[in-house]
């Protein structure tokens, strides 16, 4: 397997000779961008067994251990995108994985919600650092097709994470406490951080670094939030990840309280899952031909419309729609949504040119402030039927797509 690496010469020789073979660099990179799924999906099916042990008497407060995972994203990618451009895309992946390990350890020994909250941030913090950087060593190494191809290669495992993660939580807990599922954690990062470090080369040379500037970070941030279809565009997406993320951190509660389902709850949320894996696949294969607009508009029409579905058969069934039936709407809206995902992200990042690395930034850490408070809304509403998480698809889904459509317009 060979790609075209691109050709700079001055690149090359700035590299360190013993680079790295690309099924070695596409599991690494893998891995260390799987490390924000794992982090968030393996806990799933210990909210339970947390909140009996942290005397949680709201099952729904055992949902911020998930929500604000994100809400400390928001603020890890907005430090770790310049810091990778100023000190180098190792420095942020390693000191990133450090912080990561500190979340790790709090999350551990935490005696309250209180602390446990604030490990699930300094965690989600770290794991910023991975995760910025780990896109800029990708765009360092490849461009053009060559970088698509490579994408492709390592979406292809990190799809895997989200499927088989709560199964690995699951028999962690079958054999061990939930602070394992944490350790494991470490154990990871520690493994992944060392193999990063010994293997893959630093890709940003120093005469190519862009010093930090706070006159520049404000007049960029100025362009990029003042731009109207960049910022259309990340607001619906923010939404409708929100009502998505509602989702996510209700899943455990809908499956094993709601449906009673036990311990095949991390089965069928593997299930769903696929669906929005099978669908980046799909759309891999047609974007080309289709162009990212067309997609992301008859995905924003699916997502209504299964999201109208199920809102009816909750009010039909007095909120518990049939498990199967349930199952199979969100199968279907699930892929609407992972139609959009990637496609409203790369349009919204369209208009900002050399600000790219900045963008991802901000765009990321902006959609995730605006998705924690809606995905706290909805899974406020949360108790013992599916309506709330219906209405809220739809709901947001239809504020995401005036947005979306403003944005089109624009």
């Amino acid at each position: 397997m060979s790609l075209n690496r691109n050709s700079n010469p001055s690149k090359a020789n700035n590299q360190i000779k013993a680079d790295i073979g690309l099924f070695e660099f596409v599991a690494l990179m893998a891995l260390m961008t799987s490390l924000v799924a794992l982090s968030i999906d393996a806990v799933l099916p210990a909210l339970s067994q947390i909140g009996v042990d942290l005397d949680i008497t709201d099952p729904r407060q055992t949902h911020l251990i998930v929500s604000l995972f994100f809400f400390g994203m928001a603020f890890g990618q907005l430090y770790y995108g310049p810091l990778s451009d100023d000190k180098g895309r190792r420095y942020a992946i390693i000191s990133g994985l450090i912080v990561f390990a500190i979340g790790s350890l709090v999350c551990i020994y935490a005696e309250s919600l209180e602390l446990m909250l604030i490990g699930r941030v300094i965690q989600a913090f770290g794991v910023s650092g991975p995760r910025i950087a780990t896109l800029a060593v990708i765009r360092d190494k490849y461009e053009g097709e060559a970088m698509a191809r490579v994408m492709s290669f390592i979406m292809m495992v990190f799809i895997l994470v989200p499927m088989l993660a709560p199964s690995f939580g699951q028999a962690i807990l079958f054999w061990f406490s939930w602070q394992y599922i944490f350790s494991s954690f470490l154990v990871f990062g520690l493994l992944t951080g060392i193999w990063f470090f010994i293997r893959q080369p630093e890709t940003l040379p120093k005469e190519k670094r862009l010093p930090f500037s706070w006159l520049q970070l404000w007049q960029s941030s100025k362009f990029i939030l003042t731009h109207k279809l960049v910022m259309f565009y990340t607001l619906s997406s923010g939404i409708i990840f929100g009502a998505f993320l509602a989702y996510i951190s209700s899943s455990q509660t809908l499956f094993q309280h709601v449906y009673d389902t036990g311990d095949l709850f991390p089965v069928y949320f593997a299930l769903l899952a696929f669906s929005i894996g099978f669908a980046s696949f799909i759309n891999g294969t047609l974007v080309i031909r289709l162009g990212m607009r067309t997609l992301c508009t008859w995905a924003m029409l699916g997502w209504l419309l299964f999201s109208g579905i199920l809102t009816v058969l909750c009010f039909v069934h007095q909120g518990v729609p049939p498990f199967l039936q349930f199952v199979a709407v969100l199968f279907c809206a699930f892929f609407c949504i992972g139609i959009m995902f990637g496609n409203i992200n790369a349009m919204a990042m369209q208009p900002l040119g050399k600000m790219a690395g900045l963008g991802a930034a901000i765009i990321g850490s902006l959609s995730s402030l605006v998705s924690v408070p809606t995905a706290l809304f909805v899974g406020s509403f949360i108790e013992s039927t599916i309506t709330p998480i219906a209405l809220g698809f739809l709901g947001f889904g239809v504020l995401s797509f005036v947005l979306y459509w403003n944005a089109t317009k624009s």
